[in-house]
């Protein structure tokens, strides 16, 4: 019998779906470059970053982008600035947590933590659930974060396991609950706080009614996973990833709460190091908004304190030559996410060699005229949602976008801040859904579910949530939400 891997890892048949998925957009955005006429519009520097003068747009001519180019996209973005600031840190960052996920995975640290949990809370194993939600979602919406919290993930889902329930719902309760409060962008400032600045807005202006917002959005999400979780405590094999996860879950079958952590001295030194480490991740990630210098290098900041806190943490509980087996483990399994991470970073790629994304700007901001103010802000939160398919970074979009529709908004009677909610709406929740987002794909690689399993899953809670964000919208409509 062959012993059971280390670390996460990659399933073939979850790899080849992504690839198809992913290369299916590639070549939808090559076929547009070639149906849609490019344009650009004139590019400023305020503060350092490249903005967008609103009436400046006009056609150009076709640049030469050939087909075979659609192809070798993914290797290209790598020596662009986004390949550059972007692509080759998240890569850095998922080899670094597969590693150190490995170690810790064979030393056994992540069974003694979730046992700990477990017999420190007892049976309130919901009450748990809540918390850990609001927890997540509390860092995102009050902090930024949301790639940042990656590494917690697979102690989340080894908690889930044990507590008797899938990866989805692990996934749920902390990098989806991440995501939402991050859309919610209460204090947000790489969505909220960059939107303010670009539209004249007093920083964080109209936080009450985000906050609000903040908790019916929690109660959705909260309502959500409790059901989900609920139901696969009544009938395990209800879960879409029941057959994905008998692999993983077979590493808890023999699990039982013990006192590892007080017994074997060895477990207890590793734990308390990893401890200090995820400690110091924390830390950072509380720091972010007032720490500008932070932003940057956030990402992998916690990945090199993740995986200095694995190793040693795996290293302490006893694993010695073996850590280093676990930790090759641990890199193989994770190292597929990498030409998946490249594919998806190269759509914008191709979409902007081929000059069309200001067209697509273009177009979408002359729809805008002779709208009503509620249809204005629907469109404002459809044409982020379709963006995001192609640009994934929310202070990029702010960017580009915000120059464009502030003056729009202005015109058609949409006061600012009703128009950045809308932005931040569109930026936001659509995270968690469209295969082209590294921490979607990080985060999938780190757990055994396909993406069109995630996909339908997870479309159970976006329906109710953009339902909640239409009806946030036509209220602050009605009621001038602002007003500025």
């Amino acid at each position: 019998m062959t012993e059971q891997k280390s670390g996460a890892q990659i399933s073939k048949k979850a790899f080849i779906q992504a690839i198809v998925i992913i290369f299916v957009l590639m070549m939808v955005a090559g076929v547009l470059t070639k149906l849609i006429p490019a344009g650009v519009y004139t590019r400023i520097e305020i503060d350092g970053r490249e903005s967008i003068t609103p009436a400046s747009f006009q056609f150009t001519a076709q640049p030469d982008y050939p087909v075979w180019r659609w192809f070798v996209a993914p290797i290209e973005v790598l020596f662009t600035p986004d390949g550059l600031t972007k692509v080759i840190p998240i890569i850095v960052f998922i080899l670094l947590v597969g590693t150190a996920f490995g170690i810790m995975d064979r030393g056994g640290i992540p069974n003694a933590v979730v046992s700990r949990i477990v017999k420190k809370l007892g049976g309130k194993k919901y009450t748990l659930l809540l918390i850990i939600t609001f927890f997540f979602m509390a860092l995102g919406g009050f902090f930024g974060i949301f790639e940042e919290v990656i590494p917690l993930v697979p102690l989340i889902i080894a908690l889930a396991y044990y507590l008797g329930w899938d990866s989805l719902t692990g996934l749920g309760m902390s990098v989806l609950a991440t995501n939402v409060g991050f859309s919610t962008a209460v204090f947000n400032p790489f969505t909220i706080g960059i939107a303010h600045q670009l539209s004249g807005l007093p920083l964080y202006s109209g936080a009450a009614p985000r906050v609000v917002f903040f908790f019916i959005v929690y109660a959705i999400l909260a309502i959500f996973l409790s059901q989900y979780a609920r139901k696969i405590d009544r009938k395990p094999e209800a879960s879409p990833v029941f057959e994905e996860d008998k692999k993983e879950k077979a590493k808890y079958k023999n699990f039982e709460i013990d006192d590892s952590l007080e017994t074997n001295p060895r477990m207890r030194r590793g734990a308390i190091f990893l401890g200090v480490f995820f400690g110091l991740i924390l830390l950072v990630l509380v720091a972010l908004p007032l720490v500008p210098f932070l932003r940057d290098i956030a990402l992998p900041l916690t990945g090199l304190l993740f995986v200095i806190g694995g190793i040693g943490a795996g290293l302490m509980s006893g694993e010695g030559k073996k850590a280093w087996g676990a930790a090759w483990d641990g890199f193989l399994g994770i190292a597929p996410a990498i030409p998946l991470l490249m594919m998806a970073a190269s759509v914008k790629h191709i979409i902007a060699s081929g000059g069309i994304l200001d067209t697509i700007l273009h177009w979408a901001s002359t729809a805008f005229s002779g709208t009503s103010p509620f249809a204005s802000a629907m469109m404002i939160y459809g044409l982020t949602l379709v963006l995001e398919l192609f640009i994934t970074s929310g202070s990029a979009k702010a960017f580009l976008l915000i120059p464009i529709i502030m003056p729009l908004a202005d015109l058609v009677g949409v006061n600012r801040q009703i128009a950045v909610s809308a932005y931040t709406f569109g930026d936001g929740f659509s995270n968690m859904a469209y295969p082209t987002n590294a921490a979607l794909l990080i985060t999938l690689s780190l757990t055994v579910i396909p993406y069109p399993k995630w996909l339908r899953w997870v479309l159970g809670l976006w329906v109710w949530i953009i339902l909640a964000t239409i009806i946030f919208l036509a209220l602050a409509v009605a009621l001038n939400y602002g007003p500025f």
